[in-house]
C-alpha cells in the first residue's frame, strides 16, 4: 500500500512538471507568433513606402538630396480654420527633408517619381513639433475666435446670447501636418477645439425682459456732487440684478455695508428727525426709487420702513428707508417668472425699471389716506454771535402724519387685489436761530438753503 502510494504520488510530479513545460512552450509560441505578427506588420509597413522587406537601413542610391525635393520646405501651405486662412511655409511649421530616409528608398530625381511618391503620402518630409507647436501658437491670435458671453441691454430691453468660441487644437493638428507634409499638400485644415462662453444665456438665469412692468422716478439736484456720488455707487449695485420667481431680495444683502472704505461720501442724511451731514447720503433715495418701481411692478413688499420725516423727492407714505445693517428694504418676485432690476441715474433724475414678461394686471395704483395731523413744535436756538435781533432759520418744520397706504390691483377693470399699511411720520421739530450779541461787529446771518419740501405739494394717487 506504501509503495503505490509512493509511485502515484510520483506520476503526478511527473505530470505536474509536463504541464509546466507544455505552458512554457505555449507562451513561447506566444511570444513567437506576436514577434512573427510585428515583422509581417512591418514589412507591409516598408512594402507601402516602396521599401524591400529587410532592407531598411541598406541605402538606395546616392543619398543626395534633388532640387526639387530640397525645395518642398520653401512651399507656401494655407492652414485654413472656420475663422479664416493664414498662408506658411512649410519651413515656418520644422519642415525638413528627411535625410535617413532618402538613404533608405533612395533620391526622387523627376517631378514624376515626386508626384508618384505625394499621391501615396510618402514624401520623405518630417515635421519639427516643437516648431510646428510653437508656429501653431502664432498662427492662433490670427485665427482663434474667441467666444461671446451673453449679457442683458437693459436699456434695448433685450438680451444677446452667447456664442461659442473656436480655437486651433495644436495636438490635434500636429498628425494632420505630417500626412500633409508628406503629400505635398498646398493647404491643411487644422483641427479645432469649442470654447464656451463664460456666461451663457442660461446662465443669465432669465429669458424675456421686453416688458416693463413697473417704472419709478425721483428727482435731485445735480449740483450736490458729493450726494450724486453716492446714488450712482449704491444704483450700480442693483442695475442687472435678476430677482428668481418665489427668492427673496435684500437691499442690504445686495448693496452691501455703505462705508468709506466702499467709496462712499459725506451728504445730507437724516439722523433722529433732523437733517444733517453723514456718510453714504442719498442712499435712501435709491431705495425709495426701486421701492416705487417694484410697487407698480406687483412685487410683494416683504418688508420696508418709511423715513422718520417725510421726503421731498415722494410723495408722502411712499419712501422706503435704509440703514446699514438693521434697516432693509425686502422684496419678493410673486411670478412665475424672472425680472431684472434697471437703475439709470443721471442728468438729475433716479430710474428705476422692472423688466420682464409681461405683468398679470392691467393697472397698479397707490392712494394714500391721512387719518391724522400733527402740528410740528417750534424751538429757538440762541447765538451769541449773531446780532441781537436777527434770526435765521436752521431747520424747517413738518407736519406729523398718521396715514394708510394702498395698493390696488386691477384685471379688465375690475379690482383683483388689494393691500394696505400703516405709515407713521413724527412730526419735524423747526428751529429757529435768535441773535443775542450787542456788538457792533456782530454777524448778521445768511439765509439756508432749505431741502425739505411740505408733503402736501406731493400726489396722493398715482397709478401705471
Amino acid at each position: 500500500m506504501i509503495r503505490t502510494s509512493v509511485m502515484s504520488r510520483q506520476k503526478q510530479r511527473g505530470a505536474v512538471i509536463l504541464g509546466l513545460a507544455g505552458g512554457m512552450l505555449v507562451v513561447a509560441g506566444g511570444f513567437a507568433g506576436t514577434y512573427y505578427t510585428v515583422t509581417a506588420r512591418h514589412e507591409a509597413h516598408a512594402a507601402t513606402r516602396g521599401d524591400e522587406v529587410g532592407a531598411a537601413v541598406e541605402p538606395k542610391g546616392d543619398g543626395k538630396v534633388s532640387a526639387a525635393l530640397a525645395a518642398i520646405p520653401a512651399q507656401k501651405v494655407d492652414l485654413k480654420t472656420a475663422s479664416g486662412t493664414v498662408s506658411v511655409t512649410w519651413a515656418d511649421l520644422g519642415a525638413t527633408v528627411d535625410a535617413d530616409e532618402v538613404a533608405r528608398a533612395g533620391t526622387p530625381q523627376t517631378a514624376a517619381e515626386l508626384t508618384a511618391l505625394a499621391q501615396r503620402g510618402a514624401l520623405p518630409i518630417r515635421i519639427d513639433m516643437g516648431k510646428a507647436t510653437a508656429k501653431l501658437a502664432e498662427v492662433r491670435a490670427k485665427l482663434d475666435r474667441a467666444p461671446v458671453d451673453a449679457y442683458l441691454d437693459l436699456e434695448a430691453r433685450a438680451i444677446h446670447p452667447d456664442a461659442m468660441g473656436r480655437g486651433i487644437d495644436a495636438w490635434g493638428s500636429l498628425p494632420r501636418l505630417e500626412a500633409a507634409a508628406r503629400q505635398g499638400a498646398a493647404s491643411v485644415e487644422l483641427a479645432e477645439v469649442q470654447i464656451p462662453a463664460s456666461i451663457t444665456q442660461q446662465g443669465l438665469g432669465i429669458d424675456d425682459i421686453s416688458n416693463v412692468l413697473g417704472t419709478y422716478t425721483t428727482h435731485f439736484p445735480p449740483s450736490d456732487r458729493d450726494r450724486n456720488f453716492n446714488l450712482k455707487l449704491a444704483a450700480s449695485k442693483l442695475n442687472g440684478v435678476v430677482l428668481k420667481p418665489g427668492v427673496e431680495f435684500s437691499f442690504n444683502g445686495t448693496v452691501g455695508e455703505r462705508s468709506e472704505k466702499e467709496g462712499y461720501k459725506i451728504a445730507h442724511v437724516i439722523t433722529a428727525g433732523e437733517m444733517v451731514d453723514g456718510l453714504a447720503g442719498g442712499t435712501c433715495q435709491i431705495s425709495t426709487t426701486l421701492f416705487g418701481a417694484s410697487f407698480f411692478a406687483g412685487l410683494d413688499i416683504v418688508k420696508t420702513s418709511n423715513h422718520s420725516r417725510p421726503s421731498a423727492y415722494t410723495p408722502l407714505g411712499f419712501d422706503a428707508t435704509v440703514v446699514w445693517p438693521d434697516t432693509d428694504l425686502k422684496l419678493k418676485n410673486p411670478y412665475e417668472f424672472p425680472v431684472v432690476i434697471h437703475y439709470r441715474v443721471a442728468n438729475g433724475e433716479a430710474v428705476v425699471e422692472v423688466l420682464g414678461k409681461k405683468r398679470p394686471y392691467d393697472k397698479v395704483t397707490f392712494e394714500r389716506y391721512v387719518l391724522q395731523e400733527d402740528p410740528f413744535p417750534t424751538e429757538e436756538r440762541l447765538d451769541d454771535t449773531i446780532a441781537e435781533g436777527q434770526t435765521s432759520l436752521d431747520q424747517q418744520g413738518l407736519d406729523g402724519f398718521q396715514i394708510t397706504r394702498v395698493r390696488r390691483f386691477f384685471k379688465d377693470n375690475k379690482q383683483v387685489k388689494e393691500e394696505k399699511w400703516s405709515v407713521t411720520y413724527k412730526p419735524v421739530t423747526e428751529y429757529v436761530r435768535r441773535g443775542t450779541s450787542t456788538a457792533p461787529d456782530a454777524k448778521t446771518p445768511t439765509p439756508r438753503e432749505q431741502h425739505e419740501m411740505h408733503p402736501e405739494q406731493t400726489a396722493s394717487t398715482m397709478s401705471q
